[in-house]
């Protein structure tokens, strides 16, 4: 396969050209909103038969209308056809993945003494149901079923479900189905895109109405998202897949270029970067790169090419290191990983990036399938403000309060201050003498105060 792969020199980049670089594909989901607005209203109003139709219009599968909920011989027919090979990688993955976000669920409940007789504190709590979006377009992903099926189960959320597009025969995906049930979630349901996610926001006769829903998607699936975000929330941005690989003089050029494929065959909506300060890496990278395609198939290599050969992706070679990083904290990749002999010396220093993987050993397709974090992973951007998808999503918090006889008095005499200051009599008066004075009083009223008995 031969492509051009792009060669940016970061420091002849105008504002306009280095900006244009920062774009994801998905930035502009103008025409995506415009064309999901009518799915979203027909599964409103038409429920199953919406989805039914959109199967076959958007899958090319005919589903059967009784089947739309994966059942028990669609679990049992997976196991026995999946291969030994694949079935053993998955039990090794959900093994890592559950041991990591058991080590991330919090305390059910802490309370701090902040005075005296001054209790503060938080309880965490399961939220009550969820749909995990798991995509199908340009392949099968059971990574996804894990990484987002898992903290589910580990946060206690008492209704978890799936939404998958049906594959060409109607049916779902083996490994999917597997990884659901090893994942501790037996409720799958076919149908994906825009039209799963209404499903899920407003509910189906069959698809339940759940709270929350979570998992990366196409364009149309975020632009979904984005319009039902009133009606279910949506969970992190998590668009097309995007990469940086960050590599200093130290990086191995072949090494660059074989990670630099992994994101950037996910398809041509994605994003992928090498970052340097080495022309000798930059050169080397791009030397390789064609020879790696070669390795691959027809598709995903052309997947790639068409991302290092277009505007979301290439090779930018930097002055030095401090440009390179202040280029990856501009850009908040999804993915980071650094190439370097010694990675943790740009650790500290790299401040938006969803993930960031550290050394030639620690390739992003391993965090991609089973080291253990999540790889549900913010895009767009928005790690700059965003975390990785965690147990702490698929639970909610409540502040917890308690105050003693002994701790009162100080409270309330600072709290009586702000009150007023702030013109709510009501709220210094429930802290004033008047509290005392009403805790004093019998709980039995008299008949000429009654307001019941006088209405």
């Amino acid at each position: 396969m031969t492509s051009t792969i792009r060669f940016y020199q970061l420091e002849q980049l105008s504002a306009e050209d280095r900006a244009a670089l920062l774009r994801r594909t998905e930035s502009d989901l103008s025409n995506y909103l415009d064309a999901v607005r009518p799915i979203i209203e027909a599964v409103r109003t038409q429920g199953d038969a919406a989805l039914l139709r959109y199967a076959r219009e958007f899958d090319r599968a005919e589903v059967d209308p009784q089947r739309i909920k994966a059942g028990a011989a669609d679990f049992d027919r997976a196991f026995q056809r999946l291969q030994p090979d694949v079935l053993a990688a998955i039990e090794y993955a959900v093994n890592n993945i559950r041991r990591f976000h058991a080590a991330q669920k919090p305390e059910e409940m802490w309370l701090k003494e902040m005075h005296p007789g001054v209790f503060a504190g938080e309880k965490w709590l399961p939220i009550p149901s969820v749909a995990l979006y798991v995509p199908r377009g340009k392949g099968s992903f059971p990574s996804m079923v894990m990484m987002s099926a898992i903290p589910a189960v580990v946060a206690g959320v008492a209704r978890i479900c799936i939404i998958t597009p049906p594959g060409p025969d109607g049916e779902i995906d083996d490994a999917t189905l597997v990884a659901a049930r090893l994942s501790g979630v037996d409720e799958v349901y076919k149908c994906g895109g825009a039209q799963g996610i209404a499903a899920v926001a407003y509910g189906t006769e069959t698809v339940p109405r759940v709270d929350k829903v979570v998992g990366p998607g196409s364009p149309y699936v975020v632009a979904a998202k984005r319009l039902l975000s009133d009606v279910i929330d949506p969970g992190i941005p998590a668009g097309p897949s995007e990469s940086i690989v960050l590599a200093d003089s130290t990086a191995n050029g072949a090494l660059a270029a074989l990670d630099l494929i992994i994101e950037s065959e996910h398809g041509d909506d994605s994003s992928a970067y090498l970052v340097t300060d080495s022309r000798s890496v930059a050169e080397a990278a791009m030397r390789e790169i064609p020879a790696f395609w070669g390795r691959m198939g027809q598709q995903r290599a052309g997947f790639s090419a068409a991302v290092l050969g277009g505007a979301q992706g290439g090779v930018i070679l930097a002055p030095d290191m401090n440009e390179a990083i202040r280029f990856v904290n501009d850009y908040a990749p999804e993915h980071l990983q650094i190439l370097a002999a010694e990675p943790f010396q740009y650790l500290g220093r790299i401040t938006n990036a969803g993930e960031i993987l550290l050394g030639e050993h620690t390739p992003s397709v391993i965090a991609n399938f089973l080291l253990g974090p999540n790889a549900i992973l913010p895009t767009g951007g928005a790690a700059r403000t965003a975390s990785p998808l965690s147990v702490f999503d698929f639970m909610k918090r409540s502040s917890v309060g308690y105050v003693t006889a002994g701790g009162y008095p100080e409270l309330a005499a600072h709290t009586r201050v702000l009150a007023r200051y702030e013109g709510f009599d009501g709220h210094a008066n429930a802290v004033s003498e008047l509290r005392e004075q009403a805790r004093q009083q019998s709980n039995e009223p008299s008949a000429s105060t009654d307001p019941v008995s006088q209405s």
